[in-house]
């Protein structure tokens, strides 16, 4: 026989958090062992019973349920966390994945995509709604865009990685020493490095040298 996906449900609203409880219990393959009225209950009760799918909302008194993510991640890091709200805000969706949720559900959800979702999570995927997959693509391609380097910072970042000073870098391109100082500036900015010694680095593990010079 197969071995049951165990849930722990947490929402400060008892009747959603009953429906879930009830919803999901009635699936053959899928035990309820506990349920959570807030952040700080889902912590203790995700520790102590260990369940294969914690269905956690965001908006919870005390202790939210992004707060509760991070603190059961650091105590069980291969712990999975599904995240069932209302909300649509781009800033708690990405700090939901950044945190280590599995998965990103809204409650506009049917009861059948939400078990599907909790099958899911159990199974190692990670299950977002249509609406919040959207977003979640167009903040990649942001991201992707707003790291892409313009031709001469591509120069520039090529001539640091070959060793030359601001100096030498100015007078191989023609331009200022403090133009080049704001190209690596940008660098910085764009590649989220440091400082000069991490574009170096950089520079040099993405193969856009053939060596550094002594």
């Amino acid at each position: 026989m197969t071995e049951k996906i165990t849930v722990l449900v947490a929402d400060d609203h008892p009747l959603i958090r009953n429906g879930l409880t009830s919803a999901l219990g009635a699936e053959s393959d899928v035990e309820v062992i506990g349920e959570a009225r807030d952040g700080r209950e889902a912590i203790n009760k995700t520790l102590e019973t260990q369940p294969d799918v914690v269905v956690m909302d965001i908006f919870m008194p005390g202790c939210s349920g992004l707060e509760a993510l991070v603190a059961i991640k650091e105590k069980l890091p291969n712990a999975r966390v599904l995240i069932l709200t209302i909300s649509e805000r781009e800033s708690d969706l990405l700090q939901a994945m950044k945190f280590g949720a599995q998965g990103y559900i809204l409650k506009t959800a049917t009861i059948t995509e939400v078990v599907d979702a909790v099958r899911k999570v159990a199974a190692g995927q990670a299950p977002l709604s249509p609406s919040v997959a959207t977003r979640l693509v167009a903040e990649f391609r942001k991201t992707r865009d707003e790291t892409r380097l313009s031709s001469r910072e591509t120069e520039v970042l090529q001539l640091l990685g070959e060793g030359l000073t601001s100096t030498e870098i100015a007078s191989r391109l023609f331009i200022s020493e403090s133009t080049v100082r704001t190209y690596l500036f940008r660098l910085l900015e764009k590649l989220q490095l440091r400082n000069r010694a991490e574009v170096v680095a950089y520079a040099i593990r993405n193969c856009l040298i053939d060596k550094p010079l002594p």
